[in-house]
């Protein structure tokens, strides 16, 4: 057997230094990703209990509902203007730097909000003050996805993109698992009894706090070890003629044009899936339809998400080996024939078992979600270098716009079918948007960047 020398397992300076800024920058979009979830779902876990401190006593019941949804809604509402603004940055002037300023500028506002005072110190302009810095949170967090995620994926060997890009989504149940645990320890540590208790008071504002410092830790991590990407470096030498381009126009004519819409197309219909199983899945099925309790319906979305952390590789991979349009056309009518079906049996049939629920919510979201382990490589390999970022961004975020006014597409159901079948309807619409979406593309595992 031949005997291994320094040169079969040591690489070159150079080759060290390409693994290190591979390997930085796939680190430093995991973390942009943990800490954008993290961050969004700080108001529904942390904050959902105590929004009476922003607002007027003795509200209806449904202006309570209206204010607390406006909380998430313009959240989604900036995203795309972040992923527009921060797109263009990052074609322009480079990935890194539009990752240090989306992320330094979302730590900056998570810590205003933390320092918010309450309806009974400034009046209803501490609850606008809330929506508008949320809205502006929005645009940072939009932009998060436009700069850490490209600079990923150009950094990644071909052959390992599907890897990367479902590792990089994997911060997605990561985060949630943690800001729920941060949840129950502040609710332990601070307890929740009215708007005058420790936690109402300032309990609240410590995840908000540490969300904060996640994004300064990462923005001196992107400051430090992340390198900007060799290919949009490459490919944008003449800084002069890169300065004078509009990626936005460049984005919306001609091939990439068609590109932009055929995203659109496929990320409707996987928004929508998503939405049913991320938002409507746990309140509206677990709690409302099921009459599991809050811990019940904590534990079983815990247990799913820690499932989905390997599931997002796993797709990532099998994609990477079938091809990534081939698992799109294969699992957009696998969500809308045997995910119907299992969202069905859990929304209608009666006196199904904790461990039964728990099973079938996590077989449900691993199949309806899978989509989102292969996405970010999709749609970055979609785009040439110069659009990419926005191309991406664009794509990804201005597509949930549609999907997220489920709740009104079941309530037009409803008048034609019973409400528990409405979402499974929707799951199956979605399916297959998102099928006929990926099959108005090519495949795209073997595009060169």
């Amino acid at each position: 057997m031949k005997a291994l020398t320094g040169n079969d397992v040591v690489m070159s300076e150079g080759e060290q230094s390409i693994e290190t800024k591979r390997r930085n920058a796939i680190k430093g979009a995991f973390f942009s990703e943990f800490i954008d979830m993290f961050d969004i779902y700080l108001p529904v876990v942390v904050l959902s209990p105590v929004l009476g401190y922003f607002q007027p006593p003795h509200l209806s019941t449904g202006m309570e509902t209206i204010l607390a949804s406006l909380v998430f809604i313009t959240t989604l509402l900036g995203r795309p203007v972040g992923s527009l603004l921060f797109g263009m940055i990052a074609d322009r002037i480079g990935r890194r730097m539009a990752s240090i300023w989306s992320v330094s500028g979302f730590g900056v506002v998570t810590l205003l909000i933390a320092l918010l005072p309450g309806y009974e110190s400034i009046g209803i302009v501490s609850y606008w003050l809330l929506v508008l810095l949320r809205f502006v949170d929005g645009i940072f967090l939009g932009g998060g996805y436009t700069g850490a995620m490209p600079l990923a994926i150009e950094y990644s060997k071909k052959e390992q993109r599907g890897f990367v890009g479902g590792f990089i989504i994997s911060g997605f149940p990561a985060a949630y698992v943690t800001i729920n645990l941060v949840a129950m320890l502040m609710f332990v540590l601070f307890p929740l009894n009215g708007m005058h208790s420790p936690y109402a008071q300032w309990g609240w504002r410590i995840p908000f706090v540490l969300g904060a410092a996640l994004a300064g830790l990462l923005t001196l991590y992107y400051v430090r070890k992340v390198a900007e990407s060799e290919i949009w470096e490459s490919e944008t030498a003449d800084k002069a003629a890169v300065a004078e381009k509009l990626p936005l126009s460049d984005l919306l004519r001609g091939k990439s044009g068609r590109n932009l819409l055929q995203v659109l197309v496929m990320m409707t219909g996987f928004w929508l899936t998503q939405n049913i199983i991320t938002i409507y899945l746990p309140t509206g099925l677990l709690v409302k339809t099921l009459h599991l309790s809050g811990f019940q319906m904590t534990a079983t979305l815990m247990l799913t998400y820690f499932v989905l952390f390997f599931s997002y590789i796993g797709s990532g991979l099998i994609a990477q080996r079938i091809g990534r349009r081939r698992f799109f056309v294969i699992v957009g009518p696998l969500i809308a024939t045997v995910g119907a079906a299992l969202l069905y049996v859990l929304a209608n049939v009666d006196g199904l078992s904790l461990p039964a629920i728990m099973a079938l919510v996590c077989v449900l979201a691993v199949l309806v979600t899978s989509p989102w382990g292969v996405i970010v490589t999709y749609i970055n390999e979609r785009f040439v270098t110069d659009v990419r970022a926005t191309g991406f961004g664009v794509g990804f975020s201005l597509s949930v716009i549609i999907p997220s006014f489920y709740a009104f597409y079941m309530n037009w159901l409803g008048a034609f079918m019973p409400l528990r079948l409405t979402s499974v309807v929707l799951l199956c619409v979605g399916g297959l948007i998102g099928m006929i979406g990926a099959m108005m593309g090519p495949e795209t595992k073997d595009v060169d960047f």
